[in-house]
């Protein structure tokens, strides 16, 4: 008797652990799921984590794929699609945020893959003057779809066409997972490593 009520109460402890492990995490009011779902492949999250400018909290980033990456070699060798979504905390001027990306991408590429990236950085710095002003809440999701290439939505609405190029997603994905990372904290907790 002493057995099976030791071994039921194993079990409920189990079950209620691998509850809060499933649940959902809450990350400064922005809900993050553990699953997405791009083009039909149910992607699990991988990380997420807070970008910091100083001491002031920019946005909410996570990543999702098909199975977990450390790297940002295993990320784009991952099969299928794959999400990186980022959550504004402030109000941020679309000009200077894509004039960030464009930095971002010059820290972790060599000088002869950024000359091949330009236009496809000309076309990301036009979809972010279109959009203007990212405020609290904003969503900016950017999806990579084998046989369509990387896809942004910003505002709910996509923008513009797919940038079909891996090695364009590759380096936009630097930005945040390269050798020289917009924040090395939020780099470790994208990659499940905080």
């Amino acid at each position: 008797m002493q057995f099976k009520r030791s071994l039921t109460a194993a079990i409920a402890a189990i079950v209620l652990c691998s509850a809060s492990f499933a649940a959902n995490m809450d990350i400064h009011g922005v809900k993050i799921p553990d699953t997405v779902t791009v083009s039909g492949t149910k992607l699990m999250l991988n990380g997420a984590g807070t970008r910091y400018k100083l001491v002031a909290k920019v946005y909410v980033a996570d990543l999702y794929t098909s199975k977990p990456v450390k790297s940002l070699d295993e990320l784009i060798a991952a099969p299928g699609p794959k999400r990186f979504t980022m959550t504004m905390l402030r109000e941020i001027e679309s000009g200077p945020f894509g004039k960030l990306l464009t930095r971002g991408v010059e820290d972790n590429v060599s000088k002869s893959e950024m000359s091949k990236l330009v236009p496809g950085l000309i076309r990301m710095g036009d979809i972010f003057s279109n959009v203007k002003v990212q405020s609290p809440g904003d969503v900016i999701i950017i999806d990579w779809i084998p046989g369509t290439g990387m896809v942004i939505t910003a505002k709910g609405r996509v923008q513009g066409e797919p940038f079909k190029e891996p090695e364009f997603y590759k380096a936009m994905m630097s930005i945040w997972l390269g050798s020289s990372p917009a924040d090395f904290k939020l780099k470790e907790a994208l990659l499940g490593n905080k």
